[in-house]
C-alpha cells in the first residue's frame, strides 16, 4: 500500500521521531503548520493502511510507526523499477547514472558499491 505525499511527509516526521504525540508531530512541520484535524486525519488513514499505530495515555496518544522506513522506500524504489524500467534493474541504473549530473567520484563510489554487492552473492 502506498502513502499520499502529505502522508509521507507525516510519516517522514514519525520515523525520525521513533514515537510522538499530536503536539510534537505539528511542532515538527514548517510553518504554516497544519490544523490538529489535518493531522489526526492523515494519521487515521494511514492507521486504516497500517502504517501507524497509537498507545493511549489518558485523553492522549502517542503515535508511533509500524512500518520501518528501509522497507517503505525498498518497495517504493522496487515498484519504480517494475512500472517504469520494465523490472529492469539495468535500465534503471542506466537512467539513474546518466539523468542526475553525479560526478565522477559519486559514480566511482556506487561502482565500489556494487563491487561489493558481487563479491558478497
Amino acid at each position: 500500500m502506498q502513502l499520499s505525499k502529505a502522508e509521507e511527509q507525516l510519516m517522514q516526521i514519525l520515523w525520525k521521531k521513533d514515537k510522538a504525540f499530536m503536539k510534537d508531530l505539528i511542532d515538527a512541520y514548517p510553518d504554516p503548520k497544519p490544523a490538529q484535524t489535518t493531522i489526526a486525519t492523515l494519521l487515521k488513514r494511514m492507521q486504516d493502511k497500517n502504517f501507524v499505530d497509537y498507545k493511549q495515555y489518558g485523553r492522549s496518544r502517542e503515535y508511533f510507526p509500524l512500518v520501518k522506513k528501509k522497507d517503505y522506500f525498498s518497495k517504493q524504489v522496487n515498484g519504480m523499477i517494475k512500472n517504469f524500467f520494465n523490472d529492469s534493474a539495468s535500465q534503471f541504473a542506466s537512467f539513474f547514472t546518466r539523468e542526475t549530473n553525479l560526478s565522477k567520484k559519486e559514480l566511482e563510489e556506487l561502482r565500489s558499491l556494487i563491487d561489493r554487492e558481487i563479491k558478497n552473492k
